[in-house]
């Protein structure tokens, strides 16, 4: 594509910042009255931003793919900005936007289940509208369940810290302190993925009250397993009747995670190892006849702790270079395996790179970084996270339906860069929407 022919096509895209609240506007236009009706734990006679303005700086902080909350006030500093944000937020603003400070505080005390709630509340709608339906494999929504690491180093922040001693015991003994959140997006197809539960690894957030007076030898940390019995029943409670399909890794290849799946009607699909649950690998290789499509193999209802487990393989084979790569993957799964199914099985097991490529990979190195600790306060750290999680699924949204259907082709950084720049430019009539001039509210 020549020079001539990109700045064409870029061209149709007038306004980025517009043209992303129009999608968000499309999928969820009730975003920012939602932010106004989160409970406020400010005391109201000394506020001076509402909460929709606190909740809604944020958000187009993430969308912009500000890192942090010094640059975010630095950058939003221009009076164009300022009253744009105003506009799209529906908000009254004097002559600036919230400062970093009174950010992370109000932040400190908003409680995260607040936020967790609306993004729960912004997948419920997603689903309700059935815009995507074609997504769901065997009538049953993909979600996809993974960790991943938000801070690490040697102080420790805050008190729910997880930590890992080296050289334990002698002179040369260090402390790495980490936060950890075990995630759940739902797939949409077209590589979006949308947070739909995510839950803390947190030291003692288990066990707490018994755990008080033990040494540090004695303290069983948090883990991934625990997080997901707690996520799990969130999960349920959030969307009793939802029909799910787990997919997962090698760590969730375990009896208790089938017996959780089996509790709430959900099935699954783990990636396996050998080494996970060996009595299963073994049955398998005992079996002489195993039924075969194509690369893949597979047997059904091998007897394991009271569940019917069945195992698939399958080697892909890719020509790189003139030679032939092959790759093998595993995965046990709750769903009779048959000759028509087999395949699909296989390609629906492999989405779950989707949550680290969509998912985490966007939000550390390509939108944002959310290893970035823009608080080391536990609930505002938790906020800041929750929060990318909105901004970032709508810009997937933007990026999906604007530049993609446009045909405009950007690098990632550029994307973020393109946002924020058009966030001060002055509005014209063809810019603002029917949706924008609504009356403002104090919420």
């Amino acid at each position: 594509m020549g020079r001539a022919e990109i700045r064409a096509k870029r061209a149709l895209e007038k306004n980025p910042i517009e043209a992303c609240n129009e999608v968000q506007k499309r999928f969820y236009p009730g975003l920012f009255n939602r932010f106004g009706q989160i409970a406020d734990p400010r005391h109201q006679s000394y506020i001076t931003y509402t909460g929709k303005t606190m909740l809604g700086q944020i958000y187009y902080k993430g969308v912009a793919g500000i890192i942090s909350m010094q640059d975010m006030t630095d950058l939003f500093s221009n009076p164009q900005v300022v009253e744009n944000m105003a506009t799209f937020m529906g908000v009254e603003l004097n002559e600036y936007l919230p400062h970093h400070v009174t950010e992370n505080d109000y932040l400190k005390r908003l409680n995260p289940n607040e936020l967790q709630d609306t993004i729960q509340d912004i997948v419920y709608d997603l689903i309700r509208r059935k815009s995507f339906n074609e997504a769901k494999f065997m009538g049953k929504w993909i979600v996809i369940i993974d960790g991943t690491q938000l801070y690490s180093g040697n102080r420790k922040i805050n008190d729910k810290c997880l930590e890992r001693h080296y050289n334990r015991g002698t002179e040369q003994e260090t402390v790495n302190y980490h936060v950890d959140v075990l995630e759940a997006k739902i797939y949409f197809g077209s590589g979006l993925v949308c947070s739909i539960c995510s839950e803390f690894i947190e030291n003692n957030s288990e066990d707490a009250e018994k755990q008080k007076n033990m040494n540090e030898k004695e303290r069983k940390q948090d883990c991934e397993i625990k997080a997901f019995k707690r996520m799990s029943e969130k999960l349920k409670k959030a969307f009793p009747r939802l029909p799910i399909l787990l997919l997962m890794d090698s760590l969730y290849a375990s009896k208790t995670v089938m017996d959780i799946c089996k509790k709430y009607k959900w099935d699954y699909i783990i990636r396996f190892k050998d080494g996970s649950i060996p009595y299963i690998a073994k049955e398998y290789d005992d079996i002489p006849e195993k039924e075969q499509v194509g690369n893949a193999e597979y047997i059904n209802e091998i007897d394991y702790e009271g569940h019917k487990v069945n195992l698939l393989k399958y080697r892909e084979e890719i020509v790189e270079k003139r030679e032939v790569k092959v790759t093998s993957f595993q995965w046990i799964t709750n769903i009779e395996i048959t000759k028509k199914k087999v395949l699909k099985i296989a390609r629906t097991g492999r989405l779950r790179w989707k949550i680290e490529n969509e998912g985490f990979n966007r939000q550390k190195n390509w939108q944002a970084d959310i290893t970035h600790a823009c608080s080391w306060n536990e609930w505002a750290l938790k906020n800041h996270y929750l929060m990318q999680q909105i901004s970032d699924f709508m810009k997937q949204l933007y990026e999906h339906h604007v530049l993609k259907k446009l045909g405009i082709k950007k690098k990632q950084k550029n994307i973020s860069s393109d946002l924020l720049a058009s966030l001060a430019r002055q509005l014209t009539g063809e810019d603002i929407f029917r949706s924008d001039t609504q009356s403002v509210s104090t919420n």
